[in-house]
């Protein structure tokens, strides 16, 4: 099945162009109105105050890792120290801040999410056009935004997740040992980091390891395949043959097509299990480690490495406890709602009289007849979303199809019904395209999913966010082959999509950004009772 055909190479003035309006547009809607709410939001009364107690040396416990509350702490060490206007202060967080500086670094660093999928996406494909999509589907995501703009944790997570995997890619790509080596590193480095921010930080590093463990399996298939079917590895006019050292024995080689050596899961296999034991493990680890010495040292009790494993545990006890249910929060929402974003989370609500300044104290009541009503839902892109899910399960279904084929022309082979081997290389082998990058998105998407189906304690629509990165790209996969196609309706059909994604950004950007709404507007954009 060929499911990406390769256009023919563009100017690269466009891409450049795309990128820098893929920016420029992240942070404008990251940046405007920022300080807009002079209180804290959701979760900022834990995160904002949590910063704060490193700037004033105060012990504390939170049940996550430090490094997103060294990050918020830096900002408003920064902001607070800016020629910036200092108006519009508030003391929640333990000594008077205005609300941009504790929320500005987060909305730096968020809106370079659209950028690293573009990187992965190119790293992928090497196709600027799917590149951009992809990059322009994750500037268009509600929920990106949201989390962006306060003093939340969630994109710190993710960006260090997805740098992890676009330092693979980069090093998988390289043809040098030492430039390879320093990807390696960095990507160890930023796994470790983006478990520093929460622990399922560490789904991103899963999916790493699913990818290796793939690229293993299907040279010890391929070994075996061998074997039984020496006929499958003869020369052939259209494929030649390599000599192909085993990771065991240099001495010994085995003949496999040439497509199968260029293939990126051969490149994975080259990667020994020591380096992915000190590149993937230890580098992680010590990352990590070395992140908690400051939290360690504001909250010395008894040695470093002994307050080390006891916090660990008691965060570990601390989230047994949570509990589920709406007993518990009234926005816990089951990992399965959130493939159809049933049940958002509302950060703020508000209501004020028409013409009135919106007021600091959520009890304030309306002073006039008519209300306005200030709403910040943690909300995805509708659209997006439901797009996003279609896609990839076409993407798993399409590759459970492909393996289900190829399986049975091995067992054919095999077993002397077919006299000679398939003309194209085995599935597992993915020596196209758009099967190597299905095969990425399906393990990473999996890889943030379903770990989440056995947590026990209330969760949120926001832990989707790492898996929900694989399925918006699914989808601009999908509207990108469409848009390359010879057939007219497919064409009509990738631009229908990119249209109903921006026009429903659009639509929804004033719950994104807390825009004040009459009651009637309000509830316009609430479509489902699930989402109030």
């Amino acid at each position: 099945m060929n499911w990406f055909k390769k256009p023919n190479k563009p100017s690269f003035s466009w891409f450049r162009i795309g990128i820098l309006g893929l920016l420029i547009l992240s942070l404008a809607l990251r940046f405007w109105g920022l300080g807009r709410f002079n209180t804290l939001v959701f979760d900022e009364v834990y995160y904002a105050k949590f910063a704060h107690n490193y700037l004033s040396w105060t012990p504390f416990f939170d049940g996550h890792p430090p490094l997103s509350k060294y990050i918020i702490a830096v900002g408003m060490w920064l902001g607070s120290r800016s020629p910036l206007p200092q108006t519009d202060t508030n003391g929640l967080v333990g000594s008077l801040f205005a609300p941009w500086t504790y929320r500005w670094l987060n909305a730096l660093i968020g809106s370079f999410i659209p950028l690293v999928t573009v990187g992965i996406a190119y790293q992928l494909t090497h196709r600027r056009s799917y590149a951009f999509i992809a990059g322009l589907f994750a500037a268009l995501d509600g929920l990106f935004l949201v989390e962006s703009r306060y003093a939340l944790n969630n994109v710190h997570l993710v960006i260090f997740g997805l740098l992890g995997l676009w330092c693979l890619l980069l090093a998988l790509d390289s043809t040098r040992s030492l430039p390879r080596d320093g990807w390696l590193v960095l990507s160890g480095i930023c796994f470790g980091m983006s478990v520093s921010i929460k622990w399922n930080g560490l789904w991103f590093l899963l999916g790493a390891y699913g990818l290796w463990v793939c690229a293993q399996g299907n040279y010890q298939f391929q070994s075996w395949y061998a074997q039984r079917s020496q006929s499958m590895f003869q020369s052939t006019s259209e494929e030649t043959t390599v000599l192909f050292a085993t990771r065991t024995d240099t001495s010994e080689v085995t003949r496999i097509p040439e497509v199968i050596r260029q293939s990126p899961l051969e490149k994975l296999f080259r990667l020994s299990w020591w380096q992915v034991g000190l590149y993937l493990g230890i580098v992680p680890v010590l990352t990590y480690v070395l992140i908690w010495i400051p939290h360690l040292k504001l909250n010395a009790k008894s040695g470093f490495w002994k307050d080390f494993w006891a916090l660990q545990g008691e965060i570990l006890s601390y989230h047994k406890r949570v509990g589920d249910g709406p007993n518990v929060h009234p926005y816990c929402s089951h990992w399965s709602s959130w493939l159809t974003m049933w049940r958002p989370v509302a950060y703020f609500y508000q209501v004020t009289g028409k013409g009135d300044l919106l007021p600091t104290e959520r009890s304030l009541p309306p002073t006039t007849a008519e209300k306005v009503i200030y709403d910040v839902h943690a909300i995805g892109n509708p659209f997006l979303w439901w797009f996003s899910t279609i896609a990839i399960l076409i993407v798993l279904i399409v590759l459970l199809w492909l393996l289900i084929k190829q399986t049975s022309k091995w067992v054919a082979v095999v077993e002397g019904i077919q006299q000679s081997p398939p003309r194209r290389a085995p599935w597992l082998v993915l020596s196209s395209t758009e099967q190597w990058l299905a095969l990425f998105l399906a393990i990473n998407y999996l890889a943030n999913l379903l770990p989440w189906v056995r947590v026990t304690r209330c969760t949120f629509l926001y832990h989707y966010m790492g898996a929900s990165v694989f399925a918006s790209m699914a989808v601009a996969w999908l509207v990108d082959r469409w848009l390359h196609s010879t057939q007219y309706n497919h064409r009509r059909t990738g631009i229908a999509v990119i249209l109903i994604v921006v026009l429903a950004f659009l639509f929804w950007l004033p719950i994104y950004l807390g825009l004040p709404l009459s009651t009637w507007g309000f509830q316009l954009r609430m479509w489902f009772r699930s989402w109030v």
